[in-house]
C-alpha cells in the first residue's frame, strides 16, 4: 500500500512531541492527522477508513493500551503502533495482544518509526508480504537451547538484563550473549519483531 492510500493518526497528549513526528511522517510522504487525546481519537474511530494510528502510551485521559482495547473491534480495523518508555515493555506485550500491531521504544530513530508504519499499512492491505509461517517460528523455537527459551520468555515478559540474570544465577554478560544468540537464531530485526512472533505460537 502506497503513502496516499492511508492516513496516520498520532495520538499523544504532548503537543510538541505530537507536531515532531507528525512533521516527520509528512516530510516522508504520508498523509497525518493529529490528535490531542486518546478520547477524541476514539470518538472518530468508527468513521475512519484506511487508517493507521500511532499512539503514546501514557495519556492522561486514557493510555494507550486502553484506546487500543477500545477500538480492537473496529470495522475496518485500524492497525496500531504504541509507542512506549522502557519500563511500559511489559504493558506495551498486553497492547500487542489486545491488538497492537507493533511497539516501539523511545527513544527512536526516524527510520524506525517508518518502517513500523509501513508494516502496519501491510496489514491494512491484508498483505502476506513478509510475514513467517506459524511453523516456521515454531522450528526457530525448537533451535533454541533450553537456556536460550528461558532468556526468550524473560525477555518478552519485559524483564531487563539484570532482572533475568539475577532471577537465572548467570552474570548480566552471559545474559547479553544469550539474548544475542535468541535473536540470531529466531532471525528477529528488533524486540518487537521478537515478541510478536512469541506471541503468535504463544509460548
Amino acid at each position: 500500500m502506497q503513502p496516499d492510500d492511508f492516513t496516520v493518526h498520532i495520538v499523544d497528549d504532548e503537543e510538541g512531541l505530537r507536531k515532531s513526528l507528525g512533521f516527520m511522517l509528512t516530510a516522508n510522504g504520508f498523509g497525518v492527522r493529529l490528535h490531542p487525546t486518546a478520547t477524541a481519537f476514539s470518538e472518530i474511530a468508527p468513521s475512519l477508513r484506511s487508517a493507521v494510528l500511532v499512539t503514546d502510551m501514557r495519556m492522561p485521559d486514557m493510555s494507550g493500551l486502553d484506546l487500543v482495547r477500545k477500538i480492537s473491534n473496529i470495522s475496518p480495523p485500524i492497525p496500531s503502533i504504541i509507542v512506549t518508555g522502557h519500563g511500559d515493555i511489559p504493558i506495551a506485550v498486553e497492547a500487542m495482544k489486545a491488538g497492537a500491531v507493533d511497539f516501539i521504544e523511545k527513544p527512536f530513530e526516524e527510520a524506525v518509526i517508518i518502517e513500523a508504519v509501513r508494516r502496519a499499512a501491510e496489514k491494512l492491505a491484508d498483505s502476506s508480504a513478509g510475514t513467517v509461517s506459524v511453523d516456521d517460528i515454531r522450528s526457530r523455537i525448537g533451535s533454541l537451547s533450553e537456556r536460550e527459551r528461558q532468556i526468550l520468555a524473560a525477555v518478552v515478559a519485559g524483564q531487563p538484563n539484570k532482572a533475568i540474570a539475577f532471577n537465572l544465577d548467570i552474570s548480566p554478560r552471559t545474559v547479553e550473549v544469550h539474548r544475542a544468540n535468541v535473536m540470531m537464531k529466531m532471525k528477529a530485526r528488533s524486540l518487537p519483531e521478537l515478541v510478536r512472533m512469541s506471541l503468535i505460537v504463544s509460548i
